[in-house]
């Protein structure tokens, strides 16, 4: 017999590593979200006394997969004495023919469920806190302090996305090849959306929420090894090049610190080199999309040894690329601030004084500022300050705030 400290210290381990991987295959087996989170704690739960009394199987993840589902056909035949309706779903699941140490289907469960979470489906604003709760195993607690909300509304928006899935019948699997460029662009945009919110928080005091910008590097990386497409390796690369820069974001004091002001000696070199390895690799694929682009953008800033020393020429090239195939005023509006450094201040802020007077990005304090920055730079100081004054009006976010009142009063 085991000692039971031994066995609980194992099973915590366990959970820590296997229990998302776990809850995906128990989802799959029995179809429904809240059984398979019922299941998997059972599962967890007997496995403290079990291991202790038998041992700890050669092969815990499969052992926890096939006690939560047998665990769960006891309870949905309990409940079936009192609702007939439960039989049917009794069966379905006992003649799912299951050989829970089979890797690939353990491994296939995982993509499964972010695509799943990730459906078009369902609600935008319910697929990154489904992606998190249930892939991430984030806490309500959690995502709603990421995301500024009461955790009752989180929680209203996972249980709605949870019996949408249930109730519309959407598939818990893989899109066939004709589906997954439209449903992989859903699935990296959920991932991209959780790093984003990690990396530069988009409202509240602190700038990172690192917790959630390693989190979606994880997802990415799951991503790429169960589905090597370029724009996910591509996706993968520029998280990883702009989390090398998260040391030197903020200062002790938890201020901004803009990327020409940066200390480079405090960029991750580890991330810096597989960023731009995976930049090569995507790009020569021939397949890439916005995001490889992206990161080709992120690499030219990561190898360069100081600002100065900054392609700006072939940053401007590459914004030319996103503009052509991929649009967007964001895009636009880096491509301006990239002329501004590679042609001057005039250059950049007429491409600046025409992508606001387009009104898309009106409300965009990001704009204003750069426009600020422009005519600053210009000693335009009355047009600076108007411009400062409306970027500080639009930002929410505590660092940000706390930038652009610096910078008035810096001002003459």
């Amino acid at each position: 017999m085991a000692e039971l400290a031994q066995v609980r210290a194992e099973v915590e381990a366990v959970y820590r590593r296997e229990s998302r991987r776990i809850l995906a295959t128990l989802i799959r087996l029995l179809g429904d979200f809240d059984l398979a989170e019922e299941a998997l704690h059972d599962a967890f739960f007997i496995a403290v006394e079990r291991w202790q009394r038998d041992g700890i199987p050669d092969n815990p993840r499969a052992w926890l997969v096939s006690t939560g589902r047998f665990k769960a056909i006891d309870a949905l035949r309990r409940r079936a004495r009192f609702d007939r309706s439960q039989a049917d779903l009794i069966m379905l699941i006992e003649g799912q023919g299951h050989d829970p140490s089979e890797e690939e289907l353990l491994a296939d469960d995982r993509l499964r469920l972010i695509f799943t979470c990730c459906h078009p489906a369902l609600a935008a604003d319910a697929q990154v806190p489904l992606t998190l709760r249930e892939v991430c195993d984030l806490t309500t607690e959690q995502i709603a302090r990421a995301f500024l909300q009461s955790p009752a509304t989180i929680a209203q928006r996972i249980v709605r996305a949870k019996a949408k899935i249930r109730d519309a019948g959407i598939p818990y699997q893989v899109p066939e090849l004709h589906e997954l460029p439209e449903r992989l662009d859903s699935v990296l945009r959920v991932i991209y959306l959780v790093f984003n919110e990690g990396y530069s928080a988009s409202s509240g005091e602190a700038l990172l929420q690192q917790a959630l910008s390693d989190e979606a590097i994880r997802l990415g990386r799951l991503l790429v090894q169960l589905l090597p497409d370029a724009e996910a390796v591509g996706l993968l690369a520029l998280m990883l090049l702009q989390a090398s820069r998260q040391r030197a974001r903020s200062d002790a004091e938890g201020n901004l610190v803009l990327l020409d002001e940066q200390d480079r000696s405090l960029w991750d070199r580890a991330q810096i080199t597989e960023g731009c390895e995976l930049v090569r690799l995507a790009l020569g694929s021939r397949d890439f999309g916005a995001y490889t682009v992206q990161a080709a953008i992120a690499a030219v800033h990561a190898e360069a040894a100081t600002a100065e020393a900054t392609d700006w020429g072939e940053i401007v090239g590459l914004y030319d690329v996103l503009q052509r195939h991929w649009p967007s005023p964001v895009v636009a509006l880096n491509r301006a601030v990239a002329l501004a450094k590679r042609d001057g201040a005039e250059a950049g802020l007429a491409a600046v004084e025409a992508i606001l007077a387009a009104g898309e990005l009106r409300d965009y304090h990001l704009a204003h500022a750069a426009r600020a920055q422009l005519h600053q730079q210009l000693g335009k100081v009355d047009e600076a300050r108007a411009a400062w004054q409306q970027a500080l009006a639009l930002t929410q976010q505590g660092a940000q705030r706390r930038h652009i009142e610096r910078r008035l009063r810096e001002l003459p």
